[in-house]
C-alpha cells in the first residue's frame, strides 16, 4: 500500500511541473510578441514622420517688443446708482415738480400728495401727547391765589382727584352808571360807597377807571361809566347787584357784581404726587407747574403718546416725496392729478432715477487669475455701439465671494468708468484689465519656451556659444534662459538670448496628432503609458529631434 502511494506521488509531481513550465513559456511568448509589436509601431511612426513630414519646426527671430499682460472679458454697463421711487401712502397727487430727463438733487421735492386726513390725525396725536405730559406735570390753568389745597406731597392720586382751587383774587368789580357830569368829578383812586342789594349797610370801594365816552339811558339821559373795585366781604356772588355813591353823586339804577374767576385743578393720571408744596394764599401764575405724578402707568401713557405722534409725523412726511439720490429722471410714471396707492403694486411706482455721474460694469474672473487682480488697476473699455472709442476705467472692487459652476469658480470684479461720453447704461462692452507690462524688451513666441526654461535656437545664432549639453536636432542647439513678463503671444527673455538669435519650436500637423496618440494608446498592456516624458527618450528620440520632455513648450503655450 505504501509503495502505491509513493508511486502515485511521483506521477503527480512531474505533471505539476509541466503545467508551470508551459505557463512560463506562454508568458515569455506574449512578452516577445509585445516587444515586437512595440518595435514595429516605433518603426512605423518614424517611417510615417519621415515620409510625410508631419513634424516641422517654426523659426522666429528673438526681437525687442512691448509685452502687455492682461485679462479680458465683457459685461453690461450699469449706472453708478439707481432708485425706483415709490409711494408709501395713498392719495391724489396734488403736484409734481419735474419732467422726465430732468436732473434732480438729493432731497429735492418731487411730488406732493393730498395729506388732509393725515394732518387731522397729526393734530389729534399732538393733543394726546400734550395731555399725557400735562397729566404727569399738572399746572395752573389761570393766574391767581391758591384758595384751597386738597392733597399733600407724597399722596397717591388717581385720575379726577382734586389737587387745589385757584381764584383770580378776592375782589368784586362793578361798573356803575352816573348821570353825565364834568370829567373832573370822577377819578381813579376816588372813594366809593357800595350798597349790595339785599344786604344792610355798605362797603368801601375804590374807583379804578372812568370811561371817556357816554351812553344814553332808556329815557335818553346821558350816562358815564365808572368802574369800582372792592374787597369781597363774602356776601357777593355772581348773581348779586349793587348801587354806589361817589361824592355827591348816586349811581343810576343797579349794576351786576362781577367776582373773580376760579378753577379747581384735578389729577389727569394715576401715581404718586411729588413736589406739591402749596398753601392757601400762595400766589400762582397760569402754566406754573404744581408738582409731578410718578408711576409706570403715567410714564407708559406718555411713551405711547410720543410714539404715536412720531409715527404720525413720519407718515405725514411721506406725503411729500423727495429724491433719495442725485441723478437724472429716466422714467416718470405719475403726474399731478393721478391717484397713487401704498405698497408693492404698480400704482405706487412714481419714477426712476439714475445716477449717471459714472458707469460701472462687472467682470467674472476665473479663480486661476483672480489673485492677479487688485483695486486700482487700469482697465481699457470698448463698446461696439461707440466705434473707435476707447475708455479708461479702474478696478474699484474685487469680491471674495465667488460663484461655482461645473467645477470652476469665478469672482466678480467691479470696474468704474468716469469719462462716459457716448456710453449708456445697458450697453455691452469689452474690458481689458492691465496686470503688468514691459516695454522694449527682448521677446520670443510663447511656444518657443520649453520645460525647464530652455529654448532651441539655430546653431548659427549669436547665443549658440552658450549651448547646454542636451541632444538637439541637426543644425540646432539648446540654451538656458530666464523668462519674464508674458502675454498671449510672446514672452520676455531677460537673459540667455540676444537680438539676432533665431529660435525654433515644433509645429505638429493634425494628421500626426491623430496618428501618434492612437498608436501609443493602443499598445498591448498599455505600453508607452509609463514612459518618461511621454515615452520619448531625453534629447529627442524621434526623427527631427523632439526636445527633452516631449518637446512641448513650457505651459503648453498658454502662459499669460
Amino acid at each position: 500500500m505504501e509503495e502505491l502511494v509513493q508511486k502515485e506521488t511521483k506521477d503527480i509531481v512531474p505533471k505539476t511541473q509541466k503545467r508551470k513550465l508551459k505557463k512560463r513559456w506562454l508568458i515569455l511568448a506574449l512578452v516577445v510578441i509585445l516587444l515586437a509589436a512595440g518595435v514595429f509601431v516605433m518603426r512605423r511612426m518614424r517611417s510615417r514622420a519621415t515620409a510625410m513630414g508631419e513634424i516641422s519646426y517654426v523659426e522666429a527671430a528673438a526681437e525687442r517688443r512691448d509685452i502687455v499682460n492682461s485679462l479680458t472679458g465683457s459685461g453690461t454697463l450699469q449706472p453708478a446708482d439707481s432708485y425706483t421711487v415709490t409711494s408709501l401712502v395713498s392719495g391724489e397727487v396734488l403736484a409734481d415738480y419735474f419732467q422726465e430727463g430732468d436732473r434732480v438733487e438729493e432731497d429735492q421735492l418731487l411730488y406732493s400728495i393730498d395729506a388732509s386726513q393725515m394732518e387731522n390725525s397729526l393734530t389729534q396725536a399732538q393733543r394726546s401727547y400734550e395731555n399725557a405730559v400735562k397729566a404727569k406735570y399738572p399746572s395752573a390753568d389761570m393766574s391767581g391765589v391758591v384758595s384751597e389745597v386738597y392733597v399733600s406731597s407724597g399722596d397717591t392720586v388717581s385720575n379726577g382727584t382734586k389737587l387745589m382751587k385757584i381764584v383770580g383774587d378776592n375782589n368784586i368789580y362793578i361798573d356803575f352808571l352816573f348821570a353825565y357830569t364834568a370829567a373832573s368829578e370822577f377819578y381813579a383812586g376816588q372813594r366809593a360807597d357800595i350798597f349790595i342789594t339785599g344786604y344792610d349797610g355798605s362797603i368801601s370801594g375804590t374807583v379804578t377807571g372812568v370811561s371817556d365816552g357816554t351812553t344814553a339811558s332808556s329815557t335818553g339821559a346821558m350816562l358815564t361809566t365808572v368802574r369800582v373795585k372792592a374787597v369781597n366781604p363774602g356776601l357777593a356772588t355772581g348773581d348779586s347787584t349793587a348801587t354806589a355813591a361817589i361824592g355827591s353823586y348816586s349811581s343810576y339804577g343797579t349794576s351786576p357784581v362781577k367776582i373773580s374767576s376760579s378753577s379747581v385743578i384735578t389729577a389727569q393720571g394715576s401715581g404718586k404726587l411729588t413736589g406739591f408744596d402749596w398753601l392757601p394764599g400762595d400766589t400762582i401764575t397760569s402754566g406754573q407747574r404744581l408738582g409731578t405724578i410718578t408711576g409706570d402707568s403715567i410714564d407708559n401713557q406718555i411713551e405711547n403718546a410720543r410714539i404715536s405722534l412720531e409715527n404720525t409725523q413720519d407718515n405725514l412726511d411721506n406725503y411729500e416725496v423727495t429724491s433719495p439720490i442725485a441723478g437724472t429722471i429716466i422714467e416718470k410714471y405719475t403726474k399731478a392729478g393721478d391717484n397713487v396707492g401704498a405698497g408693492n403694486n404698480n400704482s405706487s411706482t412714481l419714477c426712476i432715477i439714475y445716477d449717471l455721474s459714472y458707469l460701472e460694469m462687472t467682470l467674472s474672473i476665473d479663480e486661476l487669475d483672480i489673485s492677479k487682480v487688485s483695486v486700482g488697476q487700469e482697465v481699457q473699455v470698448t463698446a461696439d455701439a461707440v466705434e473707435g472709442a476707447v475708455y479708461t476705467g479702474v478696478v474699484t472692487k474685487v469680491s471674495v465671494v465667488g460663484t461655482t459652476s461645473g467645477g470652476t469658480t469665478v469672482y466678480p470684479v467691479t470696474i468704474r468708468i468716469d469719462e462716459t461720453d457716448g456710453l449708456l447704461p445697458g450697453m455691452n462692452v469689452d474690458a481689458e484689465i492691465y496686470l503688468s507690462s514691459a516695454e522694449d524688451v527682448l521677446a520670443i513666441p510663447n511656444g518657443a519656451l520649453n520645460r525647464g526654461n530652455t529654448v532651441m535656437i539655430t546653431a548659427d545664432s549669436p547665443s549658440a556659444g552658450n549651448a547646454i549639453e542636451q541632444e538637439a536636432p541637426e543644425g540646432y542647439v539648446y540654451v538656458q534662459v530666464v523668462p519674464g513678463e508674458s502675454d498671449d503671444d510672446y514672452i520676455e527673455i531677460r537673459s540667455g538670448l540676444q537680438a539676432g538669435d533665431t529660435v525654433a519650436y515644433l509645429r505638429t500637423t493634425a494628421s500626426s496628432e491623430m496618428f501618434m496618440p492612437g498608436m501609443m494608446g493602443g499598445m498591448p498592456g498599455g505600453m508607452g503609458g509609463g514612459m518618461s516624458g511621454g515615452g520619448m527618450p531625453s534629447g529627442g528620440g524621434m526623427p527631427g529631434g523632439m526636445p527633452s520632455g516631449g518637446g512641448m513648450p513650457s505651459g503648453g503655450g498658454m502662459r499669460r
